[in-house]
């Protein structure tokens, strides 16, 4: 059996504790080191974990680390650094998403990857979760035929602030945040876009960017996708953090609700099930959808690793995800589609 890969998490914030969690219950990979500028927290994470090696300063681990993967888990401003850093002391490097600020930085950590022989997985964790890979495979056995229409729904009004409160300060909010998420999604079931338009909205008044946005997607098979987020939407219950979905082909339906009850529409009849993943041991509803999905994507990373598979995304196939976030801002500020083919960002 192969030896576990030996690796390292940087940024020690609010989410790498989900990280945290899932690299401990899998077999293949370890976390031997932890790093964040803030001394304080890269303690408290090494104390919860029994990590024994702790820095805050990214250089001076590698200095000292023989690292096969990093897993990178800071804010996007960070990333660039990092991943260049990261490239030439691992083999495999896992950015979180959003993976960069602009167009620009994305290609720039893209080439430092490839130049340095590196793979660069972006933590791109929708796709991972239990009910969008029930999806998938339906989707891909042939269930619904062809698909034709697609719609990805993330509302809610769960307070995020609290655990995460850049988030209210941040001047690109929601399309950088969710819709990332849900363009992946819309790639991953129905391809690639030709024509994207959108609005966007600023609902609540302590948030500073947009928390609220739909687009509009026009495949180039020909197909349509709409992708909607807002972070003030009123439910009771609260189906945060679950996504609604439906995908429409031309033997049938699939339809994701927000309480992940799964109902595949065919000529035969309609049947629902229930794809909510069981909560992690140790996990907590309502973020155990989440939650499985990290382990999940880091169960796929361990795979990457070890030459088992391709990255998905990788660095390289996330830039036209990226591309489909910024041309959106473009989109609603000039309220006009957007050409794919022909966008740049200025």
């Amino acid at each position: 059996m192969s030896r576990n890969k030996q690796g390292a998490l940087i940024g020690c914030g609010f989410f790498a504790d989900n990280h945290m969690h899932a690299w401990k219950t899998l077999e293949g990979a370890e976390i031997g080191a932890v790093c964040d500028l803030d001394r304080a927290k890269a303690t408290a994470m090494a104390t919860k974990f029994g990590i024994a090696r702790i820095y805050d300063d990214p250089a001076k681990m590698f200095d000292h680390e023989n690292l096969d993967f990093v897993d990178v888990a800071t804010t996007v401003e960070s990333h660039l650094p990092l991943v260049r850093l990261a490239s030439t002391h691992a083999k495999t490097v896992i950015c979180q998403k959003p993976f960069a600020e602009n167009m620009k930085d994305a290609h720039a950590m893209v080439a430092a990857a490839k130049n340095a022989g590196s793979n660069l997985l972006i933590h791109e964790n929708f796709r991972w979760q239990k009910p969008f890979l029930t999806m998938k495979k339906l989707v891909d056995d042939g269930t619904i035929g062809t698909p034709h229409f697609a719609h990805f729904s993330f509302r809610h009004g769960y307070d995020n602030y609290v655990n995460q409160p850049y988030l209210a300060k941040i001047d690109r909010f929601a399309i950088m945040d969710v819709g990332l998420h849900l363009f992946d999604l819309a790639r991953l079931f129905m391809g690639e876009v030709a024509h994207l338009s959108c609005t966007k909205q600023s609902l609540n008044p302590i948030v500073q960017g947009e928390d609220a946005f739909t687009a509009l997607l026009n495949m180039e098979n020909g197909g349509t996708c709409i992708c909607d987020c807002s972070f003030y939407s009123k439910f009771s219950p609260e189906p945060f953090p679950n996504t609604a979905a439906v995908i429409e082909g031309d033997k049938g339906t699939v339809h994701l609700d927000r309480w992940n009850r799964l109902t595949v529409h065919t000529a035969s009849g309609a049947e629902t099930s229930n794809v909510d993943p069981a909560v992690p041991l140790w996990g907590a509803k309502p973020w155990h959808c989440v939650q499985d999905s990290v382990t999940n994507f880091q169960a796929h990373a361990i795979d990457v690793m070890h030459g088992r598979t391709n990255p998905r995304p990788s660095g390289e196939d996330n830039l036209r995800t990226m591309a489909l976030a910024l041309a959106a801002y473009d989109a609603a500020e000039q309220a006009s589609s957007m050409n794919m083919a022909q966008w740049s960002e200025d």
